[in-house]
């Protein structure tokens, strides 16, 4: 991390922040489709968990016209707010279901559910409808969705990727200065919990293991594969992953 005089970080904290108003038609790469935004959307319908969350951290519930795919109860600082937008299914909703909202974009955080075998639709179904589409960075940068659902993470998970997935969002809704005081907010929370991992002095020799879920306690269970967020945190804390499968959920 680049380190700078008191001076200047004095001088620079006093200086109004300036941010650029988006220029559009906006043109983005969005894992590996082309996407043009011609004006910030009035309305969004997000296919995720944490695509929802953020939109809403970024202040623009009003602009969802429905979400689906929960994994986990709502945020509760966004308790309110979430009972005023619709909740198209609690998994994956049908394609009809979000084409009848007339959504000008939809997000999500998951290939599986828009993508080239979405479980809602392809990207190209969407282009036909008029609806722009847009997926998490995180979703396929240094990651493989072509062989399963979960698919195969190739380089270790980097919060850098949410933190672009953020500012991307940002700048399709015209909300740039607020994302960027999120992503801020964010790298300060994550900065903290590093040095409290690093505090704990764990042994050189610590192994572990994230085991995700069983279907039943006969079979095997779903662990979290060696580049996921489960693998980033073991790797922050200095604990080796027993699991060496790329795919991001292994049994």
């Amino acid at each position: 991390m680049l380190r700078f005089t008191t001076a200047f970080i004095a001088t620079f904290a006093l200086a109004p922040m300036a941010f650029a108003a988006t220029s559009y038609p906006l043109k983005l790469t969005s894992c590996g489709h082309e996407v043009t935004i011609e004006k910030a959307p009035d309305s969004v319908v997000s296919v995720g968990q944490s695509t929802t969350e953020i939109l809403y951290m970024l202040g623009l519930a009003d602009k969802v016209k429905g979400t689906a795919l929960w994994i986990n109860p709502v945020l509760p600082e966004f308790a309110e707010v979430d009972k005023t937008v619709e909740r198209l299914a609690d998994n994956a909703p049908s394609f009809e279901s979000v084409v009848a909202k007339k959504p000008e974009l939809v997000v999500t955080a998951y290939e599986w559910m828009i993508g080239p075998q979405g479980a809602v639709g392809t990207r190209e179904m969407f282009d036909d409808a008029g609806i722009a589409s847009w997926i998490m960075p995180t979703e396929c940068v240094g990651k493989d969705n072509t062989q399963s659902m979960d698919g195969a993470r190739t380089k270790l998970f980097d919060t850098a990727l949410l933190y672009q997935g953020i500012t991307e969002l940002a700048e399709i809704f015209d909300v740039s200065e607020r994302g960027e005081k999120l992503v801020a907010d964010l790298r300060s929370r994550e900065e903290s919990a590093v040095r409290k991992a690093k505090d704990l002095n764990l042994p050189e020799d610590v192994s572990g293991v994230f085991w995700y879920s069983s279907a039943d306690i006969e079979i095997d269970p779903y662990v979290a594969g060696l580049n996921g967020v489960p693998g980033w945190m073991l790797s922050k804390l200095g604990v080796k992953n027993v699991v060496t499968s790329e795919e991001e959920w292994p049994t």
